[in-house]
């Protein structure tokens, strides 16, 4: 019989921290790690020496980069893993994370995204394997095409899709750790260089580099070292998929619906309890097709509900608060470490100018190449609203 999180003991989101997301730069990823590390660890209210476990979340940083930037902290002895999970690999060390604690094998763990710009090309581009089509169709091609399908099937705009990018850019403008945090116009959207189909530069993501950080804590913990127990928040759920057979459908959203429905089932929750969403829009049809198959939209109707504000701030579940990878940015390993971050401070309260009103109940979701997917629910420890 599988073990779900929600089997095991209680776990909880304690502290949090980043290094802002940025373009690629100089800054040694020592740096951009340690930097949400100790963020991290004093918004917890704790030490380095408190920490039992350390994961590390990183897609183009090579072999073991996680022990030589944590020995700045000392030198503790303690279980340290690698995670590399592509796009997901942040979201996949958190969830090491929780099952770890959840288990009792560690009582406060630390989990760590950082990654730079690779030097070389991953191993997923020389399997060693033929092809079978001799043509690849790289990541804006395959959104361009889902979003002309989605344009033309179900009667929406060019308009209605690059809102998406509007809303996010709105929101990351009032995120001090975004990469784009510059608000948008719709026509500046629509007026940017196109990249592939329907989609403009400005409705693709920016790849980057940047680090996030949360320490996963016990009950035994806050109590025994006196944590802050009514910002702690709790994670109800934790969910990692890989795509099977779909026929003609989308994997990316048939993907997201299993992954999605797990975690409504461990969470003993549904879409209508959602409050904040942080999701994988890495190209802006993403946020229509996920939302629809997360079941906060009916299929065809994630454009006009957009239109209508319900996935606005003060909306009726607010996607991406956080500006999502549109723009907060993409630096692979940090972004799903990074959703998660944003999911604790909006139910925490302390989203500051784009705080979310009373939110209690958040998804975080990442697809990563291969395909997999994240997906994770958090909730405050006072419970739904």
């Amino acid at each position: 019989m599988k073990i779900t999180l929600a089997q095991q003991r209680p776990v909880y989101v304690a502290g949090v921290g980043w290094h802002p997301f940025q373009r690629p730069s100089g800054t040694p990823y020592v740096q951009l790690g340690l930097t949400a590390v100790r963020q991290a660890l004093g918004d917890a209210g704790l030490r380095w020496a408190d920490v039992n476990s350390a994961y590390t979340g990183t897609a183009m940083l090579g072999m073991a980069p996680g022990r030589p930037l944590y020995k700045h902290l000392g030198v503790t002895g303690i279980p340290m893993l690698q995670v590399e999970n592509a796009s997901a690999s942040g979201s996949t060390a958190f969830r090491l994370a929780c099952h770890d604690v959840a288990a009792g094998t560690s009582d406060i763990s630390m989990v760590l995204g950082v990654d730079k710009m690779p030097t070389a090309l991953g191993a997923s581009n020389d399997t060693g394997v033929p092809r079978l089509d001799e043509v690849h169709v790289p990541p804006p091609v395959h959104f361009a095409l889902l979003a002309s399908e989605y344009l033309e099937r179900h009667g929406a705009t060019p308009e209605q899709l690059a809102a998406v990018a509007v809303k996010n850019y709105g929101n990351a403008a009032l995120n001090p750790n975004a990469q784009r945090p510059k608000a948008r116009t719709l026509e500046e959207v629509l007026a940017g260089p196109p990249i592939a189909g329907p989609l403009t530069r400005l409705q693709c993501c920016p790849i980057g580099e940047g680090a996030a950080a949360v320490v996963v804590v016990s009950d035994d913990a806050i109590d025994e070292l006196g944590l802050d127990r009514s910002r702690c928040v709790r994670v109800l759920a934790s969910v990692l998929r890989s795509e099977e057979l779909y026929g003609a459908k989308s994997f990316d959203a048939e993907l997201t619906r299993t992954a999605t429905a797990d975690a409504y089932r461990q969470a003993g929750i549904g879409p209508d309890d959602l409050d904040v969403v942080e999701l994988h829009d890495a190209f802006s049809i993403e946020e229509l097709q996920y939302v629809e198959a997360m079941g906060l939209a009916e299929e065809g109707k994630a454009a006009a509900a957009l239109e209508a504000g319900d996935f606005s701030l003060g909306g009726r579940v607010a996607v991406s608060t956080s500006g999502g990878l549109l723009g907060s940015g993409h630096p692979i390993g940090p972004t799903g470490v990074g959703q998660i971050g944003e999911i604790t401070t909006q139910i925490r309260g302390e989203a500051g100018a784009r705080q979310h009103a009373g939110a209690r109940t958040g998804l975080a979701h990442m697809v990563g190449l291969g395909a997999v997917c994240a997906v994770h629910v958090l909730q405050s420890v006072e419970g739904p609203r």
